[in-house]
């Protein structure tokens, strides 16, 4: 019959604690009325109970604090900070001890040692001890590995691993939407307002630290969640910026292209970078979290070669009477040259004022030009530009352009009054 030689012990054990902050204890109070049995028994032994808060006895937050008594959550975008003893449990020198963490994910592993030197000796009695800190980048099961290698005192080299394994949860839900800043006339160079709908989906409340966006390069960016308040600019969410949990808070963002990309056609096209989201919070007793999002990204809206864009309306005009608007028209095609022939066609409500059928002459690859046009409205309410037809003789190419604006067309007698 044959017989497995026994396991050998180690000299050595491994001792791994997580290093977290501690919560405050929480106490069930325990009351009744005057009348029940007990009288003031229970009212009294919370008085004289330590943990209590005085003058608040029958509040469950106490006073104290409270080590963790678990692993607990950890979560996307916090710290891990974790303890790492390696103790001689043994009556004998052990020498050339090689202590190694290393942190296994999905992706990657990661060397988290703060040394990878051997030590010479450890007398019986006396550990080794290092802390280990690693920002959590990843979602999903993350193993932490511990090896430990050393050579007794009869010249045998030992080596032993242990495994621990724990989850990374997502700390917060984040979606986006991008609105332009108008539907009919917006363009790819307009600007870009950008909701961020943020939801913390642990089980505490989150104090917001920051939340900003990093524009790309082609953008400037106007934070639009604050207010100016005695000269002072107070946050719209209030002093205190707290997020219960399975809240939303929402955020917005106005983001213009930048001078150099604004007044080149046509050069922000197809799909387009914004920036990213860089969030910072804190929980419990000032643990801090931080996330960055990848690249948001926005299909810019397609205009086509030519685009017609309003620089100057008047909101309100007077029945009858003419008024002036400013177009812009811009060559978007980077290559071609196009000849442009001006047409504009009357409705019911709104007339042309000038000459329809006249040329504009050849316009350039990325080029603009500004022209002045006249209109009257002969009826009263909100009425829409529309009627401008633009030719490209060249390729006998046709382009439309109807709803342009809006205009408040009132009698004369309601202009004086107002």
């Amino acid at each position: 019959m044959e017989v497995n030689p026994p396991k050998q012990e180690h000299l050595l054990a491994l001792k791994v604690m997580r290093l977290t902050k501690p919560t405050l204890f929480t106490n069930i109070p325990v009351t009744c009325e005057e009348k029940d049995l007990p009288g003031d028994l229970f009212n009294q032994l919370m008085r004289e109970d330590p943990s209590t808060v005085n003058g608040a006895e029958t509040l469950m937050l106490g006073e104290m604090l409270t080590l963790p008594q678990n692993f607990g959550n950890i979560f996307l975008g916090e710290t891990f900070s974790s303890y790492i003893s390696v103790h001689n449990d043994s009556n004998q020198v052990v020498k050339d001890i090689l202590v190694k963490a290393d942190l296994q994910t999905s992706s990657q592993r990661l060397n988290l040692s703060a040394s990878n030197a051997a030590v010479a000796e450890l007398k019986p009695d006396c550990c080794i001890d290092d802390v280990i800190h690693h920002e959590v980048k990843e979602i999903g099961t993350h193993i932490l590995v511990c090896a430990v290698s050393y050579t007794t005192q009869g010249g045998e080299k030992m080596y032993f691993r242990k495994f621990f394994k724990f989850q990374v949860l997502k700390p917060l839900d984040v979606k986006t939407k991008f609105y332009n800043a108008e539907s009919d006339l917006s363009s790819v160079t307009d600007e870009v307002f950008l909701e961020a709908q943020i939801q913390n989906i642990t089980t505490s409340p989150m104090f917001m630290e920051k939340v900003s966006l990093e524009p790309s390069i082609m953008y400037n960016v106007a934070e639009l969640n604050s207010v100016t308040q005695a000269g002072e600019c107070v946050t719209t969410f209030g002093s205190r910026t707290y997020l219960q949990p399975m809240d939303t808070r929402q955020y917005l963002y106005c983001l213009k292209p930048k001078k150099e990309f604004a007044e080149k056609a046509g050069i922000i096209k197809g799909v387009t970078v914004i920036g990213k989201l860089d969030i910072v919070w804190k929980t419990n007793l000032g643990e801090r979290g931080r996330l960055q999002t990848s690249q948001l990204q926005r299909m810019a809206p397609g205009y086509g070669d030519v685009r017609l864009s309003l620089e100057a309306i008047p909101d309100t005009v007077i029945l009858e009477e003419p008024f002036h608007i400013t177009c812009k028209i811009t060559n978007c095609s980077s290559e071609r040259t196009m000849d442009l022939v001006l047409e504009m066609c009357n409705t019911n409500s709104i007339h042309w004022c000038g000459i329809s059928g006249r040329q504009l002459g050849k316009l350039h690859p990325s080029s603009c030009l500004c022209l002045a046009l006249t209109l009257l409205s002969s009826v009263q309410g909100l009425q829409s530009v529309s009627g401008l037809r633009l030719t490209d003789t060249f390729l006998k190419r046709t382009y439309e352009y109807d709803d342009i604006a809006q205009v408040c067309v009132v009698s004369s007698a309601t202009k004086v009054e107002s």
